[in-house]
């Protein structure tokens, strides 16, 4: 699996995605744009050689020549999280300009699997617009939203929450946040206790 960070707000999406990787045994490429690291260093207690450290491969931004800027290298496809204006717009557009644009870029024209935590709001018309286009792509914009029908009380449980949905999408179930299992009584119970 590719993974994307970007300079939005939200480089814990990224983390937990590795993390979560990791304990599913699928192996990471890890690309972390210049602005990236540099929310990284604003949001995170990370150093940047630890959160590299998560990953199975890194590349750096600018390597056109990685092995995830070819078609025939298999993957799984890309997760971008957080997503960016810039990065959206990028893919929206087609220009692989870095490598992470190269690599969703790539997956995109292979067919794989594309999903894009967006991070921004409020949303204008230009964003709206590439959000559509990477859409009719074929990519999947999965905004970090959450969920509280689950009652989270932590923003970890958020974050889980979050990265949980967007792998999914993947066809990945990290069984570890609690699913919607009806709105009885009984339901709810089930779901706050984690069953």
């Amino acid at each position: 699996m590719i993974v994307g960070i970007t300079g939005a707000s939200g480089t814990v999406y990224g983390v937990r995605v590795l993390e979560m990787l990791r304990a599913m045994k699928i192996e990471s490429h890890l690309v972390i744009s210049k602005a990236g690291d540099q929310t990284r260093s604003l949001e995170t207690d990370l150093s940047a050689a630890a959160l590299r450290a998560l990953a199975d491969r890194v590349y750096a931004p600018g390597d056109i020549s990685a092995a995830i800027s070819s078609g025939s290298f298999q993957t799984m496809g890309i997760i971008v999280a957080p997503c960016s204006v810039r990065t959206l717009s990028e893919i929206a557009t087609g220009v692989t300009s870095s490598l992470l644009a190269r690599a969703a870029d790539v997956c995109l024209k292979e067919r794989r699997r594309v999903v894009l935590m967006f991070r921004e709001t409020p949303l204008h018309a230009g964003h709206i617009k590439s959000m559509l286009a990477v859409t009719e792509m074929g990519a999947i914009v999965a905004m970090p939203v959450p969920a509280f029908y689950a009652r989270p009380r932590t923003v970890d449980e958020i974050v889980t929450h979050s990265v949980s949905r967007a792998l999914d999408l993947f066809g990945l179930d990290t069984e570890a946040f609690p699913r919607w299992t009806g709105s009885s009584s009984a339901a709810r119970r089930k779901i706050r206790s984690g069953e």
